[in-house]
């Protein structure tokens, strides 16, 4: 029977947030009780990029895509989890070039964030000539288990890399108690349009080999 992964980070106002910055975190505001009103109602204040999210070319492109543009088709299908837990700073072509990675593919990399609660400045990222490599290659798309998939870059070398060349760049994994291998991944961004990125809940299905899809 296949195995179900939810690899998506659990948002509540007191999680994990991008340089625990408090402009990011997460609220819940109840606009109605059964004191005040017939039915119990909460209104969101979500920054986009909470959690687990989808970024769009527009993060880091100027005049890029938007949130809207991220297929389905990218989003749903085959994906690999590579280890690199043994990754001490960030993830390097000499850390990837053992996985062979492969055109068309959907890397999702397991490093030590994914054993973190709390934001950890260091966090494990992909370095430029990483994501150049991949880039290079063609792969699907990239997922992390950091809230970003670079940091202490001034120009951004990562995710332009990346984004440029229309691959899927997916941040706030959660793949802790995630073997690694071969999953078919499910990840569904909100349905919002016009922006730069989209919360996520992403799965893994473990053992599942669906027919070719058709997206409608």
């Amino acid at each position: 029977m296949p195995k179900v992964y939810d690899v998506s980070m659990l948002i509540h106002e007191g999680m994990q947030v991008y340089k625990n910055k408090d402009d990011k975190r997460p609220s819940f505001e109840t606009t109605s009780d059964f004191q005040t009103g017939s039915a119990h109602e909460t209104r969101l204040h979500l920054d986009a990029h909470t959690g687990t999210h989808i970024d769009a070319e527009l993060h880091m492109v100027p005049g890029g895509k938007t949130i809207e543009a991220v297929g389905l088709d990218k989003l749903i299908g085959p994906c690999r989890v590579i280890d690199l837990t043994g990754v001490q700073d960030g993830i390097t072509r000499a850390d990837l070039e053992p996985h062979a990675p492969k055109a068309g593919e959907f890397l999702l990399f397991k490093t030590r964030n994914s054993f973190e609660e709390t934001f950890n400045f260091e966090f494990i990222y992909l370095k430029e000539d990483g994501a150049r490599y991949l880039a290079e290659i063609g792969v699907r798309g990239v997922g992390t288990d950091g809230l970003g998939v670079e940091r202490s870059q001034p120009d951004h070398a990562t995710h332009v890399a990346l984004l440029s060349k229309d691959i899927v760049v997916l941040e706030g994994l959660r793949l802790k108690d995630v073997p690694p291998g071969e999953y078919f991944m499910i990840a569904l961004p909100l349905k919002l349009t016009g922006i730069d990125a989209a919360p996520a809940r992403v799965i893994l299905v473990e053992g599942l080999e669906p027919g070719p899809l058709t997206f409608a």
